[in-house]
């Protein structure tokens, strides 16, 4: 039995969308699709403005040059996260400045932020792990009094919520992914959402090319030319068709995902309970949406055991970032404000369990193998 780490889920109607897009005759970007993803984003997240993007990491481009950030400005980050965090802002000339993460929730410490911060800071980014929320509160209260800008890394927190307010819609900005590993799909693709309404008209820009094309469209100008820093960051309304079919299914799939992890996180209580491992921790003021189920391991050593064993008995898991703090990029290019011992902990000791739907009459047999491997080792 071979049981992969992620498998993409198809709710039924993605390629119907794709045939309909094509009958209507328009397969770039920004059509009848794109529109209805937009809608759909901007209702359920209660975001201000919602635009469809080929990846997350495009949509953390166009936050960093919305940001206006030159070269030697400093934007606060954690190293427990994927390369793009820090990437969309380096290649704004911005230095990341990674602090250590909180040993619960493996988000930002919160408490760390304002000792990072330099006449030289602009904005923070928050990373938020596994769709856990950070202390969002305490963090919009430190850029309040700093006068900073907050940048929501929300790729993998479409439907989560902290304090009931929806993640993406709490920052200034905010990215999401919808890559094939991410809850709800498009193979690739993402978007970016603004929160505030002056930062709108110029990040149409910036998607367009650096022009004005979504005014002249809206017939506000008779033509329209190349007005500003921009790139290709819209995707194909071939993605759009896709992910509209996903997103109309997206409360059945967080349902169905957040059964599993519950099962997992029931499972797992006895084996923490033995000191055998570290179970995920959901603070009460936040609801997660099921990205994923980790286990925190006593080292690198004990990771490596597990994976391999799990691999030879079939089945996926994989581990996570290696911090970007000890990276050859982020030692070139970024800097650390005071030990990170949390985050080197994290990145050593935890491993990620399959978690996709199709899973359930697969997931007593992993649990039976890693229970197995946890108590032999």
């Amino acid at each position: 039995m071979t049981i992969p780490f992620n498998r993409p889920y198809l709710v039924g109607r993605e390629l119907d969308n794709i045939t309909q897009a094509h009958a209507m005759g328009q397969l770039s970007g920004d059509g009848s699709f794109t529109r209805a993803c937009h809608a759909w984003l901007e209702r359920r997240t209660g975001t201000y403005k919602a635009l469809l993007t080929h990846s997350c990491t495009a949509a953390l481009e166009m936050a960093a040059i919305l940001l206006d950030l030159q070269p030697g400005d400093e934007v606060i980050m954690p190293s427990f996260t994927f390369v793009s965090t820090a990437n969309a802002f380096v290649l704004r000339g911005a230095v990341p400045v990674f602090v250590d993460i909180r040993p619960d929730t493996l988000n930002i410490d919160e408490a760390l932020i304002e000792q990072a911060i330099t006449p030289r800071t602009r904005a923070i980014c928050v990373v938020h792990y596994a769709g856990v929320a950070c202390e969002m509160d305490t963090i919009m209260a430190i850029a309040a009094r700093h006068g900073l800008r907050v940048v929501e890394d929300a790729a993998q927190a479409l439907l989560s919520q902290y304090k009931g307010r929806q993640l993406g819609s709490v920052g200034d900005l905010a990215a999401l992914s919808f890559h094939e590993t991410k809850n709800v799909i498009s193979g690739e693709g993402g978007a970016l959402l603004i929160n505030d309404p002056a930062l709108v008209e110029r990040a149409e820009v910036i998607r367009e090319k650096g022009t004005n094309r979504s005014r002249f469209f809206r017939g506000q100008v008779d033509k329209y030319t190349w007005v500003d820093l921009g790139s290709s960051y819209l995707p194909s309304e071939l993605i759009a068709a896709f992910l509209a079919a996903q997103l109309e299914e997206a409360d059945h799939i967080t349902s169905r995902r957040l059964a599993i992890w519950d099962r997992y996180h029931a499972w797992a209580a006895p084996l923490e309970a033995a000191g055998l491992l570290r179970r995920p921790v959901i603070p009460a003021e936040c609801t997660h949406n099921a990205h994923m189920y980790f286990l925190l391991l006593h080292g690198l050593e004990a990771r490596t055991h597990f994976i391999e064993a799990m691999k030879a008995a079939g089945i996926g898991t994989v581990f996570h970032y290696i911090p970007l703090h000890s990276s050859p990029a982020g030692q070139r290019y970024g800097r650390t404000s005071g030990t990170l011992a949390h985050t080197d902990a994290t990145s050593d000791g935890l491993v990620r369990l399959p978690l996709w739907i199709g899973l359930e009459s697969l997931q007593e047999h992993v649990m039976q193998t890693a229970q197995r491997v946890l108590e032999q080792a």
